[in-house]
């Protein structure tokens, strides 16, 4: 009974659950990472120990995706919870979302219209500026830029926030392992590919859509997709890609041009990425999207042909609108 009641003296590392403090602002800077966090937490009251904070934040594979910004959370509170309010994209004070599959272009767009941004300096040559996730690899910043909520503090230059998407892309890079690479593609490449699939897929086919990519591109296959298409000509998100579409002039008309395109054509989010690395054992070389929520793949091109009549008939029928 003595020791029990010695134990019970001890000081408790973490707050008990369910008896939280006032919400304040926490801000995460650019950069920052789980110790920095941590250290920031407890000297801001929002948790009791750093140490269980950083065990917490090992063990959730999750915490890699906690934004820079500005946070509304509790204090005094388990630090599972600190983590589990700091991934909360609605507890983000004034966001910036990027979502996935949006391009350099869509990105700067909607940084243009956050109040939070500076954007008076900013021109197209000031992007040169900004390092990209592999610049030994390719200068271009398309599919640099990590597709999350952001929170930007008041005054925030174009360019900063721009090097913050690249920030996180880049501990996503090494988290994921995208910047080992795969299979003889370099890191840049697998990048590539992950956009196309990001595009071309859904989270229920990805791995698919990857081997298909991997498998066209072992044998000398023209990649033949419409995604890169519709980069080229500015027609992203239409159904159909006519023929006149299929011969545009550009390094990134794969109907045309053999292998990858030069660039990455979206900025792909963890999952398409995880995809490109980890693709789905099979020998398809086609695939369609015969209705919504129905893609097929094959290997045979007279099935695959079927399929595409079908697909057809189900655009004039409306069956995509």
């Amino acid at each position: 009974m003595a020791i029990l009641a010695v134990n019970n003296l001890l000081p408790q590392k973490d707050y008990p659950a369910n008896k939280s403090g006032p919400e304040i602002n926490f801000v995460v800077e650019n950069g920052e990472f789980g110790s920095a966090i941590a250290t920031k937490l407890v000297t801001s009251g929002v948790i009791k120990s750093a140490d269980v904070f950083i065990e917490e934040f090992i063990s959730n594979p999750k915490a890699q995706g906690i934004s820079a910004g500005v946070h509304r959370i509790e204090s005094k509170v388990p630090a599972t919870v600190a983590i589990e309010q700091l991934l909360d994209p609605k507890r983000l004070v004034n966001q910036v979302i990027i979502r996935e599959g949006t391009n350099l272009g869509d990105v700067i767009k909607v940084l243009k219209k956050s109040e939070n941004i500076d954007a008076e300096e900013f021109s197209r040559e000031s992007l040169q500026l900004v390092s990209p996730l592999f610049p030994e690899l390719s200068k271009s910043l398309e599919g640099s830029l990590y597709p999350a909520h952001y929170s930007f503090a008041p005054g925030t230059s174009l360019i900063s926030a721009l090097e913050q998407m690249v920030a996180k892309a880049k501990s996503v890079a090494s988290f994921t392992g995208l910047d080992i690479g795969f299979e003889g593609y370099n890191a840049y490449e697998v990048l590539t590919i992950a956009s196309m699939v990001q595009v071309e897929g859904d989270p229920t086919n990805f791995e698919k859509v990857a081997r298909v990519i991997y498998n066209r591109l072992k044998i000398g296959m023209p990649l033949q997709l419409n995604a890169t298409v519709q980069y080229a000509s500015n027609k992203r998100g239409e159904i159909l890609v006519t023929n006149e579409d299929t011969k545009i002039i550009s390094p990134y008309n794969t109907y045309r041009v053999v292998g990858l395109p030069p660039t990455p054509i979206s900025n792909p989010g963890s999952a398409a990425i995880s995809a490109s690395l980890k693709p789905a054992s099979g020998s398809w070389i086609y695939f369609i999207t015969v209705a919504p929520g129905d893609t097929r793949f094959t290997s045979d091109f007279e099935e695959f042909s079927g399929w595409n009549m079908e697909f057809n008939r189900n655009v004039a029928a409306g069956v995509f609108k």
